[in-house]
Order: structure tokens, then C-alpha cells, then sequence
């Protein structure tokens, strides 16, 4: 196991004028299970490479174990990658494919055998250890991926986006496997990936990037209370965050035809007479099932049955709101238009599509960010408290 540090680390592709990835700083502790999280062409799969000594490092240290890696060939940096296309090779059978790094090394047969043997009895895979990576599926080639790097017990697993692939039932099956192997061996392991609910379930920390630079690193639970700008606040929670124009109005906040109180009688401090405000779909709740909140009237567009809850969708008389929106209008306000918000109610909720339905609200919940930079500004307080702990 190592730790693993990146020093102003910066990747500028040859004849490129921007950095894919820009003086990046971040250091991974020694077992940690690190993500990193964000849209395409946000640097993350750049990032890994560079560890991995598959893009060059321009300016600054990619360090392993506190030693300079930056120039070390990939052979010699005691890391194993598993990449999204699996790259299994097709003429070996699955036992020879998860040998075949040892086999290189030099490693005895009988080795190879016992070490082959014991992943792929962790992995579920000895009744496919004969059979070659056509007669797999999705999820045993994925596995065999996996067994292939853990085999060779390297410092640090990199993983490239791997269950990219896999459809969804799979990929919630080898998400939980990861995590069980990652609490067996407790190795190093940095894991790229778009998909912000893989971040957020398997990350012991996650590091969101965009621009080629990391934006905020945090246990997935801070990062979706507590974060830092718009772009996190919409990027991380699924269902997104509603983002809104709003004005403070005396002891309530204002949104398009909407208003809510304060939670406290007051807004929170730093927070001015204009914000973004940003309410999660979970804030809201049909209010047959919610007495004691403040409600608003809604008219239903769309309505989502999913079984263990709905999603209700309806719109605010002002404009949407995006960290890219706010970059775009540089003071010159913003688009007009109107917001489509989200609300996650109780799956029993009678709504209908066109029906009137009062919403309870939890301002207790609420976000506020700057309208002219998207930094956060404060949230309510329990959502300070319940991150504070």
C-alpha cells in the first residue's frame, strides 16, 4: 500500500494552449478509497494517467509513497489499472489472462497458480477460470479485469471508469463488490468515474474536478450538505438540487411566484437581499404527509411513480439556474425562462398530472449562494448542524 500525492501537477496535451490538468494538488492517504468525480473533459481521466505514467506530467510532481514518479516508466511504479474496455486478451483463457502480469514477472507456475487460485475465489470465478473472455459476460469480464491487477498485490489500484459498460443491475452488484474488496485488501485505490452515485458510494472521500482543476474534496456526505459552489450543489444528488433566482422578503425567501419563511424568523448570516437558492427535491413533500411545515401551491407537469417514492415536477416563475448560466451572464443578468423543480414525495401521495398539490416545505433545508460568483453563502441550520457532526 502508498500514499499517493499530487504536487501542482499539470498535463497540457501537445498543441493544446489550456491544461487538460492544472496544477493539481491532492493527496490520497495510505488504504484510502479516493473518486474522482466529474463531466467529461473535467481532467479526472487525464489525473489518473499521469499517476499511472501513461500522460506526461508537464510541471509539478505526481508523487507514490513520497517518491517522484513523474518520469518512472509504468512498469516500474508497483500500480495496477483496470481501464472501461476491460482489454482482456482473447486467445487466453481467464486463469491465463489473471496470470499473465505474473507470468511476465518471472513468477513461478505454481505461484501463479496459488495467487490466481485465491482471486478467483474472492471474485466468484472459479467455475470460468477455463474459458476464454467471449464466453463471459459484462460483469465476469469485469471481474476478470479486477482479478488480473489484484493478482499482482500492487501499491495502488487505478480504475478507469470500469462498470461503464455494465448495465444497471450490474453495476449496483459490482459497486457493492468493489466495496467489499476494497474493505478486504484495504489497498490504495483511485477510481475515475462521470457517474456521481458511484462517487458517492463508494468514495471514502470524493474529489469533484472540472476545468482540469478539483473543485472540493470531502466525504461524500459533506460534499452534499455542505457544498462549496453551484456547480457541486447541481453536480452532486440525484435528483439534482433546484436552483432558483430568489430575494429576501422581510422573514421569508422569495422564488418566482413562491414564498417560504425563514426557518429561524431571519435569513442566515452572509446572506444579502439577492441569492441563488438551492432547495433538494427531498425538501419538499406532499403535505398530507408533512403537517407543521410551510406549504406552497404547485400545479403538476409531470409526475413520476417509482414505487418507493414520486417525483413531482412543477414550475417557478423565474429563471433556471446553472453555475454555467451565472458564467455566461458576467453581470449581465440572466436568461429568461422558467424553472422546472423537482420535488421527491411519499410514494401514496394522490396527485395527478394537472392537479393543484400543496407542498410542505422544510426551509430548514435550504441553500444560499452567491448570484455573481455561485460560491456558497450559508445553508439553513440544520442541514450546518447535521454536518458539523
Amino acid at each position: 500500500m502508498a500514499t499517493v500525492s499530487y504536487v501542482d501537477a499539470t498535463c497540457t496535451y501537445k498543441g493544446n494552449s489550456a491544461p487538460s490538468v492544472d496544477a493539481l494538488n491532492l493527496d490520497i492517504a495510505d488504504g484510502e478509497f479516493m473518486v474522482l468525480v466529474g463531466p467529461s473533459g473535467s481532467g479526472k481521466s487525464t489525473a489518473l494517467r499521469m499517476l499511472a505514467g501513461l500522460e506526461p506530467v508537464t510541471s509539478g510532481e505526481v508523487r507514490l509513497d513520497g517518491r517522484d514518479v513523474s518520469f518512472e516508466s509504468p512498469k516500474d511504479r508497483d500500480i495496477a489499472m483496470v481501464f472501461q474496455n476491460y482489454a482482456l486478451y482473447p486467445h487466453m483463457t481467464v486463469a491465463d489472462n489473471m496470470g499473465f502480469a505474473l507470468k511476465l514477472q518471472g513468477v513461478s507456475k505454481d505461484a501463479r497458480a496459488t495467487r490466481v487460485g485465491g482471486t478467483s475465489s474472492m471474485l466468484d470465478l472459479d467455475a470460468y477460470l477455463g474459458r476464454k473472455p467471449k464466453a463471459l459476460s459484462g460483469g465476469q469480464r469485469q471481474r476478470v479485469a479486477m482479478g488480473r491487477a489484484i493478482v499482482r498485490q500492487p501499491q495502488a489500484f487505478l480504475l478507469d471508469e470500469p462498470l461503464s459498460n455494465l448495465d444497471a443491475k450490474l453495476r449496483v452488484g459490482m459497486r457493492a463488490s468493489l466495496a467489499q474488496l476494497h474493505r478486504r485488501l484495504g489497498v490504495t485505490t483511485v477510481y475515475v468515474t462521470h457517474d456521481q452515485t458511484e462517487a458517492m458510494t463508494l468514495g471514502q472521500r470524493v474529489a469533484v474536478m472540472r476545468n482540469g482543476r478539483v473543485l472540493q474534496v470531502d466525504r461524500p456526505k459533506v460534499l452534499y450538505e455542505r457544498p462549496d459552489n453551484l456547480f457541486i450543489a447541481a453536480f452532486i444528488g440525484s435528483p439534482a438540487m433546484n436552483l432558483v433566482d430568489a430575494t429576501v422578503d422581510g422573514d421569508g425567501i422569495r422564488f418566482g411566484q413562491f414564498r417560504v419563511p425563514f426557518a429561524d424568523g431571519h435569513p442566515p448570516e452572509g446572506v444579502g437581499s439577492r441569492v441563488v437558492l438551492g432547495i433538494r427535491p427531498e425538501s419538499f413533500e406532499d403535505a398530507a404527509f408533512a403537517p407543521g411545515l410551510p406549504t406552497i401551491r404547485a400545479r403538476i407537469e409531470v409526475l413520476e411513480e417509482l414505487g418507493s417514492d414520486a417525483h413531482v415536477f412543477f414550475e417557478v416563475d423565474a429563471p433556471p439556474i446553472t453555475a454555467e448560466a451565472l458564467e455566461a451572464a458576467a453581470g449581465g443578468g440572466l436568461p429568461d425562462g422558467r424553472a422546472l423543480f423537482t420535488a421527491r414525495v411519499d410514494a401514496q401521495t394522490a396527485a395527478r398530472v394537472g392537479d393543484v398539490l400543496e407542498l410542505a416545505v422544510d426551509a430548514r433545508r435550504f441553500h444560499f449562494f452567491d448570484p455573481d460568483t455561485g460560491a456558497r453563502l450559508a445553508s439553513s441550520g440544520a442541514v450546518e448542524l447535521a454536518a458539523a457532526r
